[in-house]
Parts: structure tokens; C-alpha cells; sequence
């Protein structure tokens, strides 16, 4: 749907903004490293139902699903190999980067340490902090960011963690196509047509929500080199193989609160086999035509990580993101409920 048209420049940015913070779903596809080997065949009712999730959206939608099965590992894909919008998903990287650094009290900050909520890093769909001022601390901004998808939230703690910093703990896991913008703000400003590297700032992002053009004109590349969310199913599934062995942490009890923000997304117990532990980040976006829909993560089953990414892009069309939601939700209950059965 273009937004833009249907209802101007306020109802386009903030619907892409809300899709972008949506707890439900995002985008993932291709290429990145492997954490470990998997030769064993995969079975046919994995490899079936994954099938049918790319049918939804053919040439632009990927799946991977791999099954750390002792002895006998094995995976099952699709398009894996598609770098795609993920949107949200990239929100675990800034969790584990901050969780990191809290390890060590970098420059005195740890998940207990306050900090200020204020227009400095406010952000559209930021339904926990986004009308709020004053203080809190970094945990409840992490929490935020992973429960409900808070875009003030995540830039609060992604100025913390730094984007950079961000970025090398992706490059130190080897995921060659996983791209991260410098907040979520200069994402949207990209979007609404700022030049490249600005940020509008709080009061200029209000002006464009209620519809003042700024003279800009809006992007309608989502996908870029610039400020974006971008991953591969491969590089979003490596990632969770490595991280939830607590690869790139040095305390046991980091790992276990890593674990517990990531468990808290609602997507994932929407989709994951009843009673399954779960942990994960999902996203899509809806913006000048383009739509995506997202979840990645792993769930355990009978002690069995089975780390999985799905994603779908689309051009054009009647339907949005949240009118897709049904159907990708259950082809991907599907390719779950299999890869539960296989194990």
C-alpha cells in the first residue's frame, strides 16, 4: 500500500515506524557463517513444510531452520541466501553489544545505571517511553526495546552500546550481511528524505509526522547502504546458534539475562509448538509499496537448539504486512511444529 499517497507524510512515517518496531515480525535472507557442520540430510516433512512457506512469496522469501541434534545435526532451507530488511531483529545485536559492556561497567554503566528519557532520543512507535520524560534505568530501556519493540528504547541503548561497537560484535560472529542503522531516528529521517547521515531531530520528526513537508521528499529505497535493517536468514540463524552458547559473553549470568530479554517477544509464543522455550526477535515494515514480515530465533526442544530465521519481501500489491500476518504465521507454526517432531 503507498502510504504516502493514501494518507500523506504523517500517516506514511508512521506506519512505517510502527511496522519497523512491531513485536510480531521482520525480515531476514541470505548468506553468512556457519557455526557448525551439517551434512546429515534433512527430514521430508521439515523440507515440505519449509516449501511452502517460500510459496507465499516466491523469489523473495527465504527460510532456514538447523537442528543441533547431537551426532546427527541437520538443516533445512530456502532462499537462505537473500540479505533482506529484518527491521526489528537487529534489536538483538544492540542487547547482547549492551549486555556485553555491562559485563565490565564500560565508562560505569551497567543494566542498573539510570538514564534520562527525554527528546534527545525520542522516536516514533516508542509505545513504552515515547510519551514519557525524566529518568529510568538501562534494563527497563532493554526490556522495552525487546517486549514491545520501543524505538526510544532501542536508541537509548544503542547510543549506550554505540553502533560501531554494534557493528564489530556482528563482524566478530562473522555475519558478513547483517546491517544495523545509527539509531532508529536516522533511519526514519533517511525514510522521510533527510540527507544521508542527518538526523531530523525530535521537533523536525514531529513537523513530518503531522504532515509539514520540510521540503524533503520521501525515499523509497528501504533496503540501502546507508540506514537500514538487514540481514540473512543464514547470518540471523548463525547468530543465535553462537550467542545462546554464551560465545561472546564471560559470565554465565549474562547469558541467562541475554536469555530472559529474548524470551519476551509475543511473536514467539504465537508460532513456537505449545510450552516450548523460545527466545527470538521479530519485525516488517510497510513503506512506499515495499512490505516485509520477519521472525528469527531458536526455540529448544527435548534440550535440541533449533535456531530458525523466515522472512518475506514484497513489492506493490493490496495487502500490507499485518494483512499477512495470518498466513506467514501459519506456515511458519508449520515448519516449527516439523522441525519440533523431527527431534
Amino acid at each position: 500500500m503507498d502510504t504516502e499517497k493514501f494518507l500523506g507524510r504523517r500517516h506514511a512515517l508512521r506506519s512505517a515506524a510502527a511496522a519497523i518496531a512491531a513485536p510480531a515480525l521482520v525480515a531476514c535472507g541470505g548468506g553468512g557463517s556457519s557455526f557448525s557442520s551439517f551434512a546429515q540430510s534433512s527430514p521430508a516433512s521439515v523440507d515440505a513444510s519449509v516449501a511452502g512457506f517460500v510459496r507465499l512469496q516466491p523469489g523473495t522469501s527465504g527460510a532456514l531452520v538447523r537442528a543441533d541434534v547431537p551426532q546427527t545435526p541437520w538443516s533445512s532451507g530456502s532462499g537462505q541466501d537473500l540479505m533482506l530488511f529484518v527491521g526489528s531483529a537487529i534489536k538483538t545485536f544492540i542487547l547482547a553489544q549492551f549486555l556485553r559492556d555491562s559485563e565490565v561497567s564500560r565508562n560505569g554503566v551497567t543494566e542498573r545505571t539510570s538514564c534520562v528519557i527525554d527528546d534527545t532520543f525520542r522516536s516514533p512507535s516508542s509505545p513504552v517511553f515515547g510519551k514519557l520524560s525524566g529518568t529510568s534505568n538501562y534494563r527497563n530501556a532493554l526490556e522495552a526495546m525487546m517486549a514491545h519493540s520501543d524505538n526510544m528504547a532501542t536508541d537509548i541503548a544503542l547510543a549506550q552500546a554505540q553502533p560501531d561497537r554494534v557493528r564489530a560484535l556482528i563482524a566478530q560472529a562473522g555475519l558478513a550481511q547483517t546491517q544495523i542503522p545509527n539509531s532508529t531516528r536516522r533511519l526514519f529521517s533517511y525514510l522521510a528524505g533527510a540527507p544521508i547521515g542527518t538526523d531530523l531531530g525530535w521537533a523536525s520528526m514531529q513537523r513530518v509526522l503531522n504532515g509539514d513537508s520540510l521540503g524533503l521528499t520521501p525515499r523509497s529505497d528501504v533496503i540501502n547502504e546507508h540506514e537500514s535493517m538487514l540481514s540473512s536468514a543464514s547470518d540471523m540463524v548463525s547468530w543465535y546458534q553462537q550467542a545462546l552458547t554464551g560465545r561472546y559473553f564471560q559470565n554465565a549470568s549474562t547469558l541467562v539475562e541475554f536469555k530472559r530479554i529474548s524470551a519476551v517477544a509475543d511473536s514467539l509464543w504465537q508460532l513456537v509448538p505449545p510450552d516450548t522455550i523460545a527466545y527470538g526477535k521479530g519485525g516488517s515494515i510497510d513503506w512506499e509499496g515495499f512490505h516485509a514480515l520477519a521472525l528469527a530465533g531458536q526455540m529448544r526442544i527435548r534440550n535440541v537448539p533449533i535456531s530458525f530465521c523466515f522472512s518475506m519481501n514484497w513489492q506493490g500489491g493490496t495487502v500490507d504486512s499485518a494483512g499477512r500476518v495470518p498466513e506467514f504465521g501459519a506456515a511458519v507454526s508449520k515448519v516449527l511444529a516439523a522441525a519440533a517432531a523431527a527431534v
